[in-house]
């Protein structure tokens, strides 16, 4: 028999999202995005021109919980929350 809290968490749970996969270039600040690597960030910022390079940018995350910068090529595939 299923854990009736683990029901409730799922039944509880906001509308299903699914995942789009855009390139970077399309990626704006507030994106939930997942990497190649498989990794989650939430997109608070991007930096262009990525150590001077054209074609190359940086997602930042700058939360509570945590800052992290992830540079990416802006024609990379990267996956997007959609709700």
């Amino acid at each position: 028999m299923a854990d009736v809290d683990s029901i409730r968490a799922w039944q509880d749970g906001d509308m299903a999202e699914s995942w789009a996969t855009v390139t970077a270039a399309d990626v704006r600040a507030g994106d939930r995005v997942r990497l190649a690597s498989g990794a989650e960030m939430l997109v608070s910022r991007i930096e262009t021109r990525f150590l001077g390079r054209d074609g190359l940018i940086a997602f930042i995350e700058d939360t509570a919980a945590r800052w992290y910068k992830q540079p990416v090529s802006q024609a990379a595939e990267v996956e997007v929350a959609r709700s």
